[in-house]
């Protein structure tokens, strides 16, 4: 029954619409109706600007992280935190506070590598931004991490991880599908300031 709390208090954690609460209550705009249409951080980063971005992709992150923290807040050292964690990760993409319309699940995944491999999260950030240095498509950017994050779990040999990253990973891939589309026909939007 605990576990069984966890996981959808994890999966409710993981539904709270950083992106549409930032966009309506600071700026009154709901930022599905403008850019991607997404609710993540990149799209609020070209809709709303810098400040309301980094917000949006902090507190994504951060959802990860306390719902990966769940089953040692309630004792249970024997429940792996990422098997906790995705369900927030579910709950970004597919929020039941959002017409199950969410993000990319790019930040609430590298939320949950937070709590459970912080040295991993802290070299895919630096990762992530070499790639986006270098090509400049945040999209792009985000998968490569993805699958830098794979080979970085097999070195570490922690099976559930290998598992959790792989699966992942291949989600941000399929859920960056039509940004693929794009950067294929050169119509992806790039940043600028790096």
């Amino acid at each position: 029954m605990i576990i069984a709390a966890i996981i959808i208090l994890a999966y409710l954690l993981g539904s709270i619409p950083s992106g549409l609460i930032v966009g309506k209550v600071g700026y009154g705009i709901d930022i599905r109706e403008h850019g991607s249409g997404n609710l993540g951080g990149t799209n609020t980063f070209r809709t709303l600007g810098v400040k309301a971005g980094l917000l949006v992709t902090i507190a994504d992150i951060l959802k990860g992280t306390l719902a990966a923290s769940l089953p040692s807040f309630f004792g249970l050292e024997n429940v792996h935190p990422l098997l906790i964690g995705i369900f927030a990760v579910i709950g970004h993409t597919y929020p039941l506070f959002a017409n199950f319309k969410g993000g990319k699940a790019v930040a609430t995944s590298g939320g949950i590598l937070l709590f459970s491999a912080p040295l991993m999260f802290v070299t895919m950030l630096a990762v992530f931004f070499l790639f986006l240095y270098l090509t400049k498509y945040v999209s792009l950017s985000s998968m490569l991490t993805g699958i830098y994050a794979i080979i970085f779990s097999i070195f570490i040999g922690d099976p559930v991880l290998i598992a959790v990253v792989s699966i992942l990973a291949l989600f941000v891939i399929y859920r960056h599908r039509a940004n693929i589309k794009r950067i294929r026909e050169k119509t992806e939007p790039k940043v600028k300031w790096i």
